[in-house]
């Protein structure tokens, strides 16, 4: 059956960023055990509460805009302990001021109106700074846990684009109604709406060609993982092209990347290396053979993790490909770079995370604004 859609989005003219926009920061939250590394290693990082709350602040006075809470719902790879995203979110949000937060949510486990609801309320509880990010799964053990069905690996992209869609149309519009084949709406009205126009930001990931189309017709950001600069820009090139088949500007791109940042390019490089040697190579290869599974159900079988190597898996998401390892210095250029080739936000994970964000914010972030106002006078000139 044909699903009946609400009407294509549009992106509003402040959607994409432009070459003279700063590049935005967010950072992973620790909201679930095992840090950010599939390693051995010491990880000075705690996913409780009280380490998380004082990290938000810490991170929004350092610079950041943006948190992604992570979403887990059992044990997989290190994450042993997990709080879940949403709840969690609320109250990251209620303990700062200005820190926008992305709750990840699984369409299959949340109903879109469900989500709809908590959104706009958590919307109206932190003055319009709440965020999701349209995870569409790679764990089929949680969804036959829950007794829920694990579809094949274009169907969740087509559930996820449905969920997207319904989530924006019940935020935007009174007396909705939407017939797909996942969800249908019955002239449905959310009273209060949210408080931030035209809705909250919508997030979403993925690599395949489903994940990427669907980024191109309805999300506003899309989160790859992490890539050489080259690599990056390929997909953004491609899902530019692709929206503006669809009459769309965006979506805005956000880049995975696990920053080692160091006095000396020595030091760092040190760091990488005993992150590596210590990995847990048990649940590295655990991740790997399940990931690289998922992505291979894709007709192209290119999804996420595809050609990742053992070195990539430690870290979840690539997040070493992405090179923001060694000093201040190196790494702003090398962000800096990566803002020219199209990246508007750079999703950041570290090893001890709240002297990391610190040392972040005093040493890095002023070199990458430095750098940006420069480019900033070469264009106007």
């Amino acid at each position: 059956m044909d699903a009946i859609y609400a009407k294509e989005p549009t992106m509003s003219s402040d959607t994409k960023s432009t070459v003279t926009d700063p590049i935005k920061f967010a950072y992973w939250v620790p909201n679930v055990s095992g840090g950010l590394v599939i390693s051995k290693i010491e990880q000075r990082t705690d996913w409780s509460y009280e380490y998380n709350r004082k990290l938000a602040v810490l991170a929004e006075n350092s610079g950041f805009e943006y948190a992604l809470s992570q979403v887990r719902y059992m044990a997989s790879y290190g994450a042993e302990l997990q709080h879940e995203s949403t709840s969690f979110s609320l109250a990251l949000l209620l303990a700062t001021q200005r820190l926008k937060v992305i709750a990840a949510v699984h369409p299959g486990l949340w109903h879109p109106g469900v989500l709809a609801k908590l959104g706009a309320t958590a919307d109206h509880l932190s003055n319009g700074r709440f965020a999701v990010n349209v995870v569409s799964g790679w764990f089929k053990g949680e969804f036959t846990a829950l007794g829920e069905p694990w579809l094949e690996h274009d169907e969740r992209y087509r559930r996820s684009e449905e969920f997207i869609r319904v989530l924006r149309g019940i935020w935007t519009e009174d007396n909705f109604t939407f017939a797909g084949d996942f969800y249908r709406i019955r002239n449905f009205t959310l009273k209060p709406k949210p408080i931030q126009r035209p809705h909250p930001e919508i997030f979403q990931g993925g690599t395949s060609r489903g994940a990427r189309d669907m980024a191109a017709r309805v999300s506003d950001w899309y989160f790859a993982n992490g890539n050489t600069i080259e690599g990056i820009k390929g997909q953004i090139d491609d899902i530019r092209r692709k929206a503006a088949e669809h009459g769309r500007r965006g979506p805005r791109i956000g880049l995975n990347a696990f920053i080692i940042a160091r006095d000396t390019e020595a030091e760092a490089k040190a760091v990488l290396a005993d992150i590596v040697k210590h990995a847990d190579a048990e649940a590295v290869h655990g991740f790997g053979d399940a990931v690289k599974q998922a992505g291979k159900a894709s007709p192209e079988a290119q999804g996420n993790w595809a050609n990742s190597s053992f070195e990539d898996l430690v870290q979840y998401n690539d997040g070493f490909r992405t090179g923001l390892i060694g000093t201040p210095e190196q790494i702003a250029q090398r962000i800096v770079e990566y803002k020219a080739a199209g990246v508007d936000l750079v999703l950041s994970g570290f090893l001890h995370f709240q002297e990391e964000v610190e040392y972040f914010g005093k040493r890095v972030l002023p070199l990458v604004r430095a750098l940006e106002a420069k480019g900033a006078k070469r264009v106007a000139a």
